[in-house]
């Protein structure tokens, strides 16, 4: 199974790659993968010409080529003015527009404050349902105070199996029994066949 992870942070060592990280491995310890990071940082010179000419660079190409291959997303952004940041946006801006549809994606954020988780939900949330994703329902919001704290943990492995039973379709591998005829049930018989014994009589 291909993951790739998007990291938007901008700082060395980031909290945004920490977390999306920490994602990532547990996401590994539900179904194995073959994980791919794409640093949003380090593409920012690529998309900037991208979106003024049209043309991705070498690395930005690559990229986008491992997100629309992946069978799955984990995308962390850093909180900007109460919402993602303009170089995550702008990186999923130049993705052809048809290439997340149906692709299970684990939204998650990091920020300074408790007060920003909200972000998931009125931003991220719609960014990726608007891409026609399949966002999976837990997202994971990381304040400065929640690391090493209780409920961070257990967030991330509610995320991260949601994400892999998406990926894997254990959602759908149910096997269902075939509904037996009833015993009782009135043959139908299509018009025409009913017509035709009627006229031979």
């Amino acid at each position: 199974m291909r993951l790739v992870v998007v990291s938007a942070g901008l700082s060395v060592p980031s909290s945004t790659r920490l977390l999306a990280d920490r994602l990532a491995a547990a996401v590994d310890r539900h179904t194995p993968v073959d994980l791919r990071v794409v640093e949003v940082r380090d593409l920012a010179v690529e998309i900037a010409h991208h979106l003024t000419n049209g043309f991705p660079g070498r690395k930005l190409a690559a990229a986008l080529d491992a997100v629309t291959a992946a069978d799955g997303l984990i995308v962390v952004t850093p909180v900007f003015s109460a919402s993602y940041s303009g170089l995550f946006k702008s990186f999923f801006d130049v993705l052809e527009k048809d290439a997340l549809t149906g692709k299970p994606v684990l939204i998650a954020a990091t920020g300074g404050s408790a007060r920003h988780s909200l972000v998931l939900e009125h931003a991220l949330r719609p960014l990726f349902a608007h891409l026609r994703a399949v966002v999976v329902p837990t997202g994971v919001y990381a304040a400065s105070e929640d690391w090493g704290a209780q409920g961070l943990p257990e967030r991330i492995e509610r995320a991260a199996g949601e994400l892999s039973a998406l990926m894997t379709g254990l959602s759908a591998a149910k096997p269902t029994e075939p509904a037996e005829p009833a015993k009782d049930a009135l043959e139908v018989v299509p018009f025409a066949e009913h017509l035709a014994a009627l006229s031979r009589r």
